[in-house]
């Protein structure tokens, strides 16, 4: 069938925007310092603390680019096994991290490597980081255009350029301490949303055997039409994002204690595997009952085949899943370029009050360079694909070393991130295989970090 665009789903969407707007304000004045604004006073508790986790991991990623994609292109078991061996992967490593994340009270992860590593690690993976975000940024402004194109059929292009706006001047207000907030409430309308969609679109999809037999017979086996490398080429960038997230980092940082941080983790990963389940599933029968849709609006289309209160409740969510993504990871972006360049290099002796000023100045900075990315790439995926890549290969392998491994040192550290972005952007400018570069890239990172540590460590004394 064709998609027709249900303009009714618009005022659920500008109602849950208006109140995102009405909160953000309100919280905005409880803002002092840049404490409250970075890590939102490192008062989050457990339960908006698994909120907020599951709200930034699921944003435009997810609801247009991952596991919407995926399921869309490869089918329901494809995403399963590309998206949740990563997610058990994250769990474990995070699990037993998280107390160690939240007692160094960093800002930033620079600010983790600096301690290991020196100065120049320092300054190295704020680019990289920012490059990366940069680009996770322009895919929520597309993800929230998508969501404005099949509401009131605007073009996805002013659907885009309006959805960056509204990004750019939630994350400028209220920073942490309104994303956490409203992070809790848009979670549950959107598991809420998912499970009610479910049983609609299977009846808009003319019952289970009528929507199989409408998917090519591939997407219906347990890998599809991927090879176990492709597969890898997938999940590698998703374990090494979530593993070294920025995002993810602050958050726990900003947990009350320890005891928050680690339920935090189990029931983020835990909600995120379900959610994850829901959207690769509605996706896959979207494939069925629509012809001719972009893989991006997949989930987002079932909203205009299911009753319009549960369409209108999920397309609310998705849409604020989607902002309150873009947000944090422009206001991670932000405050990376804030401590780790200008206060690092230029005003050491700023005050609490110039930081926040500078950091909301240089947010609609950030986010005008996302907008003007998004012209370069042809689809959300491949932007989240490659930005991820980029960021697991040249970032988290050295900072898991700092956690896990005492004996890295400042060789090992700074040649794992500088191998792992040049041989990850190498390989996908070259592509000699369809693989994924974080295939390449992380593996190598990992290989550099402990060859050029064991080669530059002073032999340890013997003790006589």
């Amino acid at each position: 069938m064709e998609l027709n665009h249900n303009p009714d789903l618009l005022w659920y969407v500008l109602g849950y925007g208006l109140i995102m707007v009405v909160l953000g304000i309100k919280f905005s004045r409880r803002i002092t310092s840049s404490d409250d604004f970075i890590v939102a006073g490192r008062a989050l508790g457990s339960l908006v603390l698994i909120g907020t986790l599951l709200a930034t991991f699921t944003g435009s990623g997810a609801i247009t680019g991952g596991a919407n994609s995926f399921g869309f292109l490869y089918g329901f078991w494809p995403t399963m096994v590309i998206l949740i061996f990563p997610g058990i992967i994250t769990f474990i490593a995070l699990y037993f991290l998280a107390p160690k994340i939240r007692s160094s009270g960093k800002y930033t992860i620079s600010q983790i490597l600096k301690d290991r590593y020196g100065e120049s690690a320092r300054l190295l993976s704020a680019i990289i980081i920012i490059l990366a975000y940069v680009g996770i940024v322009s895919i929520q402004f597309k993800g929230l255009g998508f969501v404005l194109h099949v509401t009131t059929g605007i073009s996805v292009g002013l659907g885009t350029f309006i959805g960056a706006i509204l990004i750019i001047f939630l994350a400028g207000i209220g920073g942490l301490l309104v994303v956490a907030k409203t992070d809790a409430i848009s979670a549950l309308l959107m598991v809420c949303g998912l499970v009610f969609a479910i049983p609609y679109m299977l009846h808009a999809g003319g019952g289970w055997t009528t929507i199989s037999a409408n998917l090519p017979p591939e997407n219906l086996t347990f890998l599809g039409s991927l090879s176990l490398l492709q597969i890898a080429g997938y999940a590698i960038p998703f374990i090494f994002l979530q593993l070294g997230d920025q995002n993810i980092y602050q958050r726990l940082v900003s947990s009350k204690a320890e005891h928050n941080a680690k339920v935090g983790v189990v029931g983020w990963i835990v909600s995120a595997a379900i959610v994850t389940g829901m959207i690769a599933f509605i996706a896959m029968v979207a494939r069925s009952i629509f012809t001719g849709i972009d893989p991006g609006i997949a989930l987002i289309s079932s909203s205009v085949v299911i009753p319009t209160f549960f369409g209108g409740i999920m397309l609310a969510a998705a849409a604020a899943f989607v902002v309150t993504t873009g947000n944090s990871y422009l206001l991670s972006a932000s405050t990376s370029i804030t401590y780790d360049i200008y206060v690092r290099y230029f005003r050491p002796e700023a005050g609490s009050r110039e930081i926040l000023t500078v950091t909301r100045l240089i947010i609609p900075i950030l986010g005008l360079i996302s907008y003007v990315l998004l012209q370069f790439f042809p689809t959300i995926l491949q932007i989240q694909m490659i930005s991820y890549a980029v960021y697991g290969a040249g970032i988290t392998p050295a900072v898991l070393a700092v956690f896990i491994w005492p004996r890295a040192n400042k060789s090992g550290g700074i040649s794992s991130m500088i191998v792992g972005v040049v041989s990850t952007i190498a390989w996908e400018a070259i592509k000699p295989v369809d693989v994924m570069g974080a295939a390449v890239g992380v593996p190598l990172a990992i290989l550099t970090l402990i060859v050029v540590t064991m080669l530059t460590s002073k032999p340890s004394k013997k003790v006589e």
